[in-house]
């Protein structure tokens, strides 16, 4: 699939659609892009036409996938909001997937998460993995990426650990933070992405960076890196979640919630399997040490501005 093609990518003026669509336009192909903010700042000006989700209008969206190649989905929702949920998101992707089938787009490139399961308890990863089983019984060409947590400009958790050393006393870590991360480089991500578009094979591929953290290794590392290192304070889960409340009120965003803690626990953003990113983030951490964490990236700004750019750290 390396002749140029139309590629279509879900949130291309977004964070991890930004960087597939930006390497799939280096490429020649005509890129389009399937978003909910249709008036947002981008920095493709008219190199990518922008069409509505329309999942309402199963129709529509048929058509606007008509002559696509490749389809490279990154919709999703991080946390339950009463502008936005879990379940809406599965519905949607749903949708998405069968508009697409019926557009006769050749493969999908659909970016899932880590330990994926239909009986996990947290609405994240019951709902991934219902997608990737809905993708697979689908019989269109698949490739499912599983990434971590993603880290990079736009980033959120890593910029907001950074934002919290800089700001609090001391940090608070849930438990003894012996939970394991891998975090993987988003320009890695994107770029595992296009060569996965380029394959016929059907696949599944843990999308996991060559450094391995603890929670706990994982503020540490950052803390020195920005030369802000702070007493680390083990808390139950639970007065983490309300300390979490409390400065998520403060500044106007969910800064986390209890799924995320609970699954951080379970070390479900962790595989034993070899890296498949190779930007380490302790390196980029380094290149970016005198913004990282400068100001606070707030997940429901972005939701709720459609017009802002992406702000990049």
């Amino acid at each position: 699939m390396s002749e140029s093609q139309i590629h279509a990518v879900t949130g291309a003026y977004g964070y991890s659609g930004k960087y597939i669509a930006w390497k799939l336009l280096e490429k020649g192909h005509t890129v389009i892009t399937l978003t909910n903010s249709l008036h947002r700042a981008n920095p493709f000006g008219q190199k990518i036409q922008a069409y509505p989700f329309n999942f309402a209008n199963p129709t529509e969206l048929i058509e606007s996938l008509r002559g696509v190649s490749v389809l490279y989905n990154t919709y999703w929702v991080r946390f339950n909001h009463k502008l936005f949920r879990h379940e809406d998101a599965v519905k949607n992707t749903l949708i998405l997937f069968a508009a697409a089938k019926a557009a006769g787009v050749n493969r999908i490139v659909h970016i899932s998460i880590t330990n994926p399961s239909e009986e996990s308890p947290l609405e994240y990863f019951s709902g991934k993995a219902r997608l990737e089983k809905a993708l697979i019984d689908s019989g269109i060409s698949y490739s499912i990426l599983r990434p971590t947590i993603l880290f990079g400009k736009e980033d959120i958790l890593i910029n907001n650990i950074a934002w919290l050393l800089r700001k609090l006393p001391v940090f608070g870590i849930f438990g003894d933070g012996e939970y394991r991360l891998q975090p993987i480089y988003v320009n890695d991500l994107a770029a595992m992405a296009i060569d996965e578009g380029e394959s016929t094979e059907n696949s599944i591929v843990n999308a996991i960076g060559p450094e391995t953290f603890t929670y706990k290794s994982l503020v540490e590392a950052v803390g020195e890196i920005i030369g802000e290192k702070k007493p680390l304070l083990s808390i139950p889960p639970s007065i983490g979640y309300l300390a979490g409340q409390l400065l998520g009120k403060l500044v106007g965003d969910v800064l986390i919630t209890r799924e995320e803690i609970e699954g951080l626990m379970a070390d479900l953003l962790f595989v034993d399997s070899p890296p498949t990113g190779e930007t380490k983030l302790t390196q980029w951490a380094r290149e970016h040490a005198g913004s990282l964490g400068r100001t606070y990236t707030s997940e429901l700004r972005r939701r709720k501005n459609r017009e802002a750019e992406y702000r990049s750290n």
